[in-house]
Protein backbone atom coordinates (compact mmCIF):
# COMPACT_ATOMS: atom_id res chain seq x y z
CA UNK A 1 0.00 0.00 0.00
CA UNK A 2 0.96 3.17 -1.15
CA UNK A 3 2.08 5.77 2.05
CA UNK A 4 1.77 9.61 1.56
CA UNK A 5 4.00 11.63 4.23
CA UNK A 6 1.72 14.53 5.67
CA UNK A 7 3.96 16.82 4.52
CA UNK A 8 3.70 15.72 1.38
CA UNK A 9 0.11 15.51 1.05
CA UNK A 10 -0.33 19.14 2.61
CA UNK A 11 2.34 19.94 -0.17
CA UNK A 12 -0.21 18.74 -3.14
CA UNK A 13 -3.50 19.60 -1.29
CA UNK A 14 -2.96 23.50 -0.65
CA UNK A 15 -2.19 24.76 -3.74
CA UNK A 16 -5.12 22.79 -5.31
CA UNK A 17 -7.59 23.96 -2.93
CA UNK A 18 -6.52 27.03 -3.06
CA UNK A 19 -7.24 27.05 -6.93
CA UNK A 20 -10.71 25.84 -6.31
CA UNK A 21 -11.68 28.13 -3.23
CA UNK A 22 -11.30 25.75 -0.13
CA UNK A 23 -8.72 28.53 1.24
CA UNK A 24 -10.14 31.58 -0.69
CA UNK A 25 -7.48 33.70 1.34
CA UNK A 26 -4.31 31.73 -0.30
CA UNK A 27 -5.86 32.90 -3.14
CA UNK A 28 -6.53 36.41 -3.23
CA UNK A 29 -2.78 36.90 -1.61
CA UNK A 30 -1.72 35.32 -5.21
CA UNK A 31 -3.26 38.23 -6.66
CA UNK A 32 -3.53 40.84 -4.24
CA UNK A 33 -4.76 44.63 -5.24
CA UNK A 34 -2.71 47.79 -4.43
CA UNK A 35 -4.90 50.36 -3.78
CA UNK A 36 -3.31 53.63 -3.82
CA UNK A 37 -4.64 57.03 -2.72
CA UNK A 38 -3.57 59.88 -4.47
CA UNK A 39 -5.37 63.43 -3.28
CA UNK A 40 -4.93 66.79 -4.64
CA UNK A 41 -6.63 70.62 -4.30
CA UNK A 42 -7.97 70.95 -7.84
CA UNK A 43 -11.64 70.74 -9.07
CA UNK A 44 -12.40 67.59 -11.15
CA UNK A 45 -13.14 69.99 -14.32
CA UNK A 46 -9.36 70.60 -13.95
CA UNK A 47 -7.31 68.58 -17.04
CA UNK A 48 -4.88 67.48 -14.00
CA UNK A 49 -7.90 65.66 -12.59
CA UNK A 50 -9.60 64.28 -16.34
CA UNK A 51 -6.23 62.91 -16.95
CA UNK A 52 -5.39 61.92 -13.65
CA UNK A 53 -8.69 59.78 -14.10
CA UNK A 54 -7.66 58.33 -17.76
CA UNK A 55 -4.01 57.26 -15.73
CA UNK A 56 -5.70 55.79 -13.15
CA UNK A 57 -8.55 53.63 -15.71
CA UNK A 58 -4.96 52.76 -17.68
CA UNK A 59 -3.15 51.86 -14.67
CA UNK A 60 -5.75 49.62 -13.28
CA UNK A 61 -6.53 48.10 -16.54
CA UNK A 62 -2.80 46.88 -18.01
CA UNK A 63 -1.93 45.82 -14.11
CA UNK A 64 -5.51 43.69 -14.12
CA UNK A 65 -6.74 45.20 -11.41
CA UNK A 66 -3.30 44.73 -9.34
CA UNK A 67 -2.95 48.44 -8.91
CA UNK A 68 -5.54 50.61 -7.97
CA UNK A 69 -5.83 54.72 -8.13
CA UNK A 70 -8.24 56.21 -5.74
CA UNK A 71 -8.13 59.89 -6.82
CA UNK A 72 -9.78 62.59 -4.18
CA UNK A 73 -10.04 65.79 -5.55
CA UNK A 74 -10.69 69.46 -4.52
CA UNK A 75 -8.68 69.49 -1.23
CA UNK A 76 -11.16 66.31 0.16
CA UNK A 77 -8.16 64.96 2.27
CA UNK A 78 -6.82 68.31 3.43
CA UNK A 79 -5.06 71.24 2.50
CA UNK A 80 -1.57 71.47 0.57
CA UNK A 81 0.32 71.18 3.96
CA UNK A 82 -1.75 68.39 5.33
CA UNK A 83 -1.88 66.35 2.44
CA UNK A 84 1.95 67.00 2.30
CA UNK A 85 2.18 65.77 5.49
CA UNK A 86 0.56 62.96 4.84
CA UNK A 87 2.29 61.67 1.43
CA UNK A 88 5.66 61.90 3.40
CA UNK A 89 3.65 59.55 6.61
CA UNK A 90 1.96 57.06 4.10
CA UNK A 91 -1.48 58.00 4.61
CA UNK A 92 -2.13 58.99 1.41
CA UNK A 93 0.13 57.63 -1.68
CA UNK A 94 0.28 60.18 -4.04
CA UNK A 95 0.02 64.07 -4.32
CA UNK A 96 0.31 66.74 -6.70
CA UNK A 97 1.97 69.94 -5.05
CA UNK A 98 2.83 72.66 -7.41
CA UNK A 99 6.57 73.23 -7.27
CA UNK A 100 6.15 76.25 -4.70
CA UNK A 101 4.52 73.90 -2.34
CA UNK A 102 6.83 71.18 -3.05
CA UNK A 103 9.77 73.52 -1.82
CA UNK A 104 8.54 74.02 1.56
CA UNK A 105 10.45 70.24 1.65
CA UNK A 106 12.63 70.26 -0.80
CA UNK A 107 13.98 74.07 -1.47
CA UNK A 108 15.75 73.33 -4.71
CA UNK A 109 12.08 72.22 -6.20
CA UNK A 110 11.18 76.00 -6.50
CA UNK A 111 13.98 76.83 -8.90
CA UNK A 112 11.07 76.64 -11.75
CA UNK A 113 9.81 79.51 -10.03
CA UNK A 114 13.14 82.22 -10.58
CA UNK A 115 10.68 85.11 -11.34
CA UNK A 116 11.24 86.05 -15.41
CA UNK A 117 13.17 83.40 -15.94
CA UNK A 118 10.97 81.63 -18.60
CA UNK A 119 10.45 83.40 -21.54
CA UNK A 120 8.13 80.61 -23.34
CA UNK A 121 7.06 76.59 -23.16
CA UNK A 122 10.03 75.28 -25.04
CA UNK A 123 12.49 76.78 -22.30
CA UNK A 124 10.34 75.42 -19.84
CA UNK A 125 10.27 71.82 -21.25
CA UNK A 126 14.09 72.15 -22.07
CA UNK A 127 14.81 72.31 -18.56
CA UNK A 128 12.02 70.33 -16.42
CA UNK A 129 12.04 67.21 -18.75
CA UNK A 130 16.08 67.77 -19.00
CA UNK A 131 19.07 68.02 -16.66
CA UNK A 132 17.56 70.72 -14.11
CA UNK A 133 14.34 68.17 -13.82
CA UNK A 134 16.46 65.11 -13.20
CA UNK A 135 18.31 67.05 -10.24
CA UNK A 136 15.41 68.10 -8.74
CA UNK A 137 14.05 63.99 -8.52
CA UNK A 138 17.51 63.46 -7.08
CA UNK A 139 16.80 66.19 -4.18
CA UNK A 140 13.01 64.67 -3.84
CA UNK A 141 14.36 61.07 -3.20
CA UNK A 142 16.59 62.38 -0.91
CA UNK A 143 13.57 63.07 1.50
CA UNK A 144 12.08 60.02 1.14
CA UNK A 145 9.37 60.35 -1.72
CA UNK A 146 9.64 59.53 -5.57
CA UNK A 147 9.07 61.70 -8.32
CA UNK A 148 7.14 60.65 -11.49
CA UNK A 149 9.49 61.35 -14.43
CA UNK A 150 7.32 64.18 -15.90
CA UNK A 151 5.82 67.23 -14.33
CA UNK A 152 2.19 68.22 -15.46
CA UNK A 153 1.86 71.86 -16.51
CA UNK A 154 0.20 74.51 -14.26
CA UNK A 155 0.72 77.24 -16.62
CA UNK A 156 2.75 80.66 -16.19
CA UNK A 157 1.02 82.82 -13.90
CA UNK A 158 -0.56 86.20 -14.19
CA UNK A 159 -1.46 88.75 -11.31
CA UNK A 160 -5.78 89.35 -10.87
CA UNK A 161 -6.59 92.44 -8.56
CA UNK A 162 -9.17 94.90 -7.59
CA UNK A 163 -7.29 98.13 -7.51
CA UNK A 164 -6.23 98.91 -10.93
CA UNK A 165 -3.91 97.02 -14.31
CA UNK A 166 -0.33 96.25 -13.58
CA UNK A 167 2.10 97.88 -16.08
CA UNK A 168 4.92 98.46 -14.51
CA UNK A 169 6.58 97.53 -10.89
CA UNK A 170 5.64 100.51 -9.50
CA UNK A 171 1.97 99.27 -9.29
CA UNK A 172 2.45 96.37 -7.29
CA UNK A 173 3.49 98.65 -4.19
CA UNK A 174 1.88 98.09 -1.49
CA UNK A 175 -0.74 95.03 -3.21
CA UNK A 176 -1.91 92.64 -0.65
CA UNK A 177 -1.77 90.10 -2.58
CA UNK A 178 -1.57 86.22 -1.99
CA UNK A 179 0.71 84.18 -2.77
CA UNK A 180 1.55 80.16 -1.98
CA UNK A 181 3.78 79.32 1.59
CA UNK A 182 7.01 79.81 -0.78
CA UNK A 183 9.58 81.83 0.08
CA UNK A 184 10.95 82.77 -3.23
CA UNK A 185 7.80 83.83 -4.23
CA UNK A 186 7.09 86.10 -1.52
CA UNK A 187 10.56 87.42 -1.90
CA UNK A 188 9.85 87.90 -5.81
CA UNK A 189 7.48 89.84 -5.01
CA UNK A 190 8.99 91.91 -1.60
CA UNK A 191 11.63 92.83 -4.02
CA UNK A 192 8.67 94.61 -6.06
CA UNK A 193 7.23 96.54 -3.34
CA UNK A 194 3.83 94.25 -2.69
CA UNK A 195 2.96 93.05 0.45
CA UNK A 196 2.68 89.11 -0.16
CA UNK A 197 0.38 87.11 2.18
CA UNK A 198 0.96 82.89 1.89
CA UNK A 199 -1.76 81.41 1.99
CA UNK A 200 -3.39 77.81 0.43
CA UNK A 201 -5.35 78.35 -2.31
CA UNK A 202 -8.65 76.51 -0.52
CA UNK A 203 -8.67 79.96 1.02
CA UNK A 204 -7.83 82.17 -1.80
CA UNK A 205 -11.64 82.65 -3.21
CA UNK A 206 -13.09 83.61 0.53
CA UNK A 207 -10.36 85.79 0.88
CA UNK A 208 -10.79 87.89 -1.63
CA UNK A 209 -14.38 87.70 -1.56
CA UNK A 210 -14.23 89.20 2.20
CA UNK A 211 -11.28 91.87 1.12
CA UNK A 212 -8.86 90.04 3.70
CA UNK A 213 -6.28 90.82 0.29
CA UNK A 214 -6.79 92.32 -2.79
CA UNK A 215 -5.05 90.18 -5.18
CA UNK A 216 -3.44 86.82 -6.49
CA UNK A 217 -1.91 85.20 -9.14
CA UNK A 218 -2.34 82.21 -10.77
CA UNK A 219 -2.40 80.36 -14.13
CA UNK A 220 -5.37 81.11 -16.24
CA UNK A 221 -6.92 77.77 -15.86
CA UNK A 222 -6.95 78.35 -12.25
CA UNK A 223 -8.50 81.99 -12.71
CA UNK A 224 -11.48 80.08 -14.77
CA UNK A 225 -11.73 76.60 -12.99
CA UNK A 226 -11.60 78.33 -9.34
CA UNK A 227 -13.89 80.67 -10.46
CA UNK A 228 -11.30 83.75 -9.16
CA UNK A 229 -13.16 86.01 -12.03
CA UNK A 230 -16.12 86.26 -9.95
CA UNK A 231 -14.00 88.42 -7.30
CA UNK A 232 -11.45 90.29 -9.27
CA UNK A 233 -11.62 93.08 -11.48
CA UNK A 234 -7.92 92.74 -13.23
CA UNK A 235 -5.95 90.37 -14.66
CA UNK A 236 -2.26 91.31 -16.14
CA UNK A 237 -0.65 88.72 -18.10
CA UNK A 238 2.45 88.87 -16.25
CA UNK A 239 3.86 85.54 -16.62
CA UNK A 240 6.16 86.53 -14.18
CA UNK A 241 6.91 82.20 -13.36
CA UNK A 242 6.08 79.29 -14.98
CA UNK A 243 4.59 76.79 -12.11
CA UNK A 244 4.01 72.63 -12.75
CA UNK A 245 2.90 70.01 -10.69
CA UNK A 246 5.19 66.83 -9.38
CA UNK A 247 3.66 63.48 -9.03
CA UNK A 248 5.22 62.75 -5.67
CA UNK A 249 4.67 59.39 -4.29
CA UNK A 250 5.64 57.67 -0.83
CA UNK A 251 9.08 56.35 -0.29
CA UNK A 252 7.63 53.14 0.59
CA UNK A 253 5.00 52.58 -1.31
CA UNK A 254 6.43 52.97 -4.82
CA UNK A 255 9.59 50.55 -3.06
CA UNK A 256 6.93 48.11 -2.78
CA UNK A 257 5.66 47.92 -5.80
CA UNK A 258 6.23 45.05 -8.04
CA UNK A 259 8.75 46.20 -11.39
CA UNK A 260 6.21 45.35 -13.56
CA UNK A 261 3.55 47.69 -11.63
CA UNK A 262 6.25 50.62 -11.87
CA UNK A 263 7.00 50.37 -15.24
CA UNK A 264 2.95 50.42 -16.09
CA UNK A 265 2.91 53.54 -13.65
CA UNK A 266 5.90 54.89 -15.07
CA UNK A 267 4.40 54.80 -18.60
CA UNK A 268 0.59 55.93 -17.61
CA UNK A 269 2.37 58.78 -16.03
CA UNK A 270 4.27 60.06 -18.97
CA UNK A 271 1.20 59.38 -21.32
CA UNK A 272 -0.72 61.26 -18.90
CA UNK A 273 1.96 64.38 -18.92
CA UNK A 274 1.80 64.68 -22.29
CA UNK A 275 -2.19 64.57 -22.78
CA UNK A 276 -2.57 66.91 -19.87
CA UNK A 277 0.11 69.51 -21.50
CA UNK A 278 -2.01 69.27 -24.83
CA UNK A 279 -5.07 70.37 -22.71
CA UNK A 280 -3.14 72.87 -21.19
CA UNK A 281 -2.13 74.73 -24.20
CA UNK A 282 -5.24 74.11 -25.85
CA UNK A 283 -7.44 75.82 -22.91
CA UNK A 284 -4.99 78.96 -22.77
CA UNK A 285 -6.20 79.76 -26.44
CA UNK A 286 -9.11 80.29 -25.38
CA UNK A 287 -9.50 81.04 -21.79
CA UNK A 288 -8.77 84.32 -22.35
CA UNK A 289 -11.93 85.40 -24.13
CA UNK A 290 -14.04 83.45 -21.74
CA UNK A 291 -12.72 85.54 -19.10
CA UNK A 292 -13.71 89.01 -20.89
CA UNK A 293 -16.69 87.70 -21.84
CA UNK A 294 -17.09 86.98 -17.72
CA UNK A 295 -16.38 90.50 -17.03
CA UNK A 296 -12.33 90.34 -16.15
CA UNK A 297 -10.41 93.31 -17.26
CA UNK A 298 -6.48 92.29 -19.61
CA UNK A 299 -3.38 93.65 -20.10
CA UNK A 300 -0.06 92.62 -21.04
CA UNK A 301 2.90 94.53 -19.32
CA UNK A 302 6.25 93.61 -20.81
CA UNK A 303 8.78 91.91 -18.59
CA UNK A 304 12.01 93.86 -18.75
CA UNK A 305 11.15 96.38 -16.39
CA UNK A 306 10.12 93.70 -13.89
CA UNK A 307 13.58 91.82 -14.10
CA UNK A 308 15.69 94.96 -14.21
CA UNK A 309 13.77 95.59 -10.43
CA UNK A 310 14.67 92.46 -9.55
CA UNK A 311 18.30 92.53 -10.73
CA UNK A 312 18.59 95.71 -9.14
CA UNK A 313 17.41 94.44 -5.74
CA UNK A 314 19.41 91.43 -5.73
CA UNK A 315 16.62 88.98 -5.57
CA UNK A 316 18.49 86.89 -8.52
CA UNK A 317 21.85 87.22 -6.22
CA UNK A 318 20.47 85.95 -3.05
CA UNK A 319 18.58 82.70 -4.78
CA UNK A 320 21.41 81.86 -7.01
CA UNK A 321 23.33 81.26 -3.94
CA UNK A 322 20.59 79.47 -2.02
CA UNK A 323 19.93 77.14 -5.16
CA UNK A 324 23.89 76.95 -5.34
CA UNK A 325 25.92 77.27 -8.62
CA UNK A 326 24.81 73.40 -9.92
CA UNK A 327 21.24 73.98 -10.33
CA UNK A 328 21.57 77.65 -11.14
CA UNK A 329 24.22 76.36 -13.93
CA UNK A 330 21.24 73.59 -15.60
CA UNK A 331 18.79 77.02 -14.99
CA UNK A 332 20.84 78.84 -16.84
CA UNK A 333 21.63 76.42 -19.68
CA UNK A 334 18.13 76.25 -20.56
CA UNK A 335 17.09 80.36 -20.28
CA UNK A 336 20.26 81.93 -20.77
CA UNK A 337 22.26 84.22 -17.91
CA UNK A 338 20.08 85.66 -15.12
CA UNK A 339 22.81 86.95 -12.38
Amino acid sequence: MLKISRRTLIKTALPAAAAFGAFPHIARAQNAATTFKYGNNLPLSHPLNVRAHEVATRIKEESKGRLVIDIFPNNQLGGDTDMMAQVRRGGIDIFTPSALVMSTLVPVAAINAVGFAFADYDQVWKAMDGKLGSFVRKSVEGVGLYAMDNMWDNGFRQVTNNNKPIEKPADLEGLKIRVPVSPIIVDMFKAMGAAPVGMQYSEVYSSLQTKVIDAQENPLVIIQTGKIFEVQKYCSLTNHIWDGYWFIVNGNSWKNLAPDLKEIMTEAFKEGAKNQRADIKKMNETVMEELKKLGLAFNQPQPDEFRAKLKETGFYGVWHKKFGDEAWGLLEEAVGKLS
